[in-house]
């Protein structure tokens, strides 16, 4: 048995879809445009520098959940995909995943970004398992915080491994293991892994990964 795992803003998908969901809500004129858009911005940054704080990110991310009914979020949510994420995703990550899938392996994707905005990008492409960060919730709406551990830097492998444990497995449970991922705030996962891959990767990863002799994929 093997463990394909993806990551998904700027591997799987052509851009970041924490920042276009809010992107997306800016444009909708559900939040302030000059506040969010700087905000948003301002995160992004940081993401790419290696230097978010993630409780912070969470904080201003996930407030907006709050603020309405999981019906008319769901609503938004389908027109996004509609109209910003179809575009993000390529012919290329399409092909890759299905080959991992074509051959049984077991495919996950694991991303700092919530399961509200993630979970619908995944079963689009197939794939079954989803470790994301989780939003909080009570009697089915998002309260705006977060629950547990984000699946951030080294919180993914505690979340990962959390996800085998629940199905009794452990990474022994594994022939082979990869990780497809683009960024900085990877390289615990990726270190951790039988094969990582640097996709599109930014100028660390992709520094690190040229030392190593990491396979990069370029799309």
């Amino acid at each position: 048995m093997n463990l394909a795992l993806f990551d998904l803003d700027n591997t799987l998908l052509d851009g970041d879809s924490d920042f276009e969901w809010a992107q997306f809500l800016i444009g909708l004129g559900v939040v302030d445009r000059e506040l969010y858009e700087a905000k948003n911005q301002h995160f992004y940054e940081q993401y790419k520098a290696g230097t978010l704080d993630i409780h912070e990110f969470l904080d201003f991310q996930l407030k907006p959940l709050s603020r309405h009914s999981r019906k008319v979020l769901d609503r938004w949510h389908a027109q996004f995909m509609r109209d910003k994420v179809q575009g993000m995703i390529s012919l290329n990550a399409r092909d890759l995943v299905a080959k991992h899938r074509d051959a049984g392996e077991v495919c996950v994707v694991i991303t700092a970004t919530n399961s509200f905005v993630t979970a619908p990008i995944a079963h689009a492409f197939g794939i079954e398992h989803l470790i994301a960060t989780e939003p909080e919730q009570k009697d089915g709406e998002f309260t705006g915080g977060v629950a547990g551990e984000p699946s951030f830097r080294e919180g993914k492998i505690t979340r990962l491994e959390q996800w085998m444990n629940e199905r009794g497995w452990n990474w022994g449970s594994f022939e082979d293991s990869a990780f497809y991922s683009d960024s900085l705030n990877d390289l615990p996962l990726l270190c951790k892994v039988k094969h990582p891959v640097a996709v599109k990767p930014d100028d660390t990863l992709r520094e690190h990964a040229e030392r190593k002799g990491w396979p990069i994929i370029e799309w």
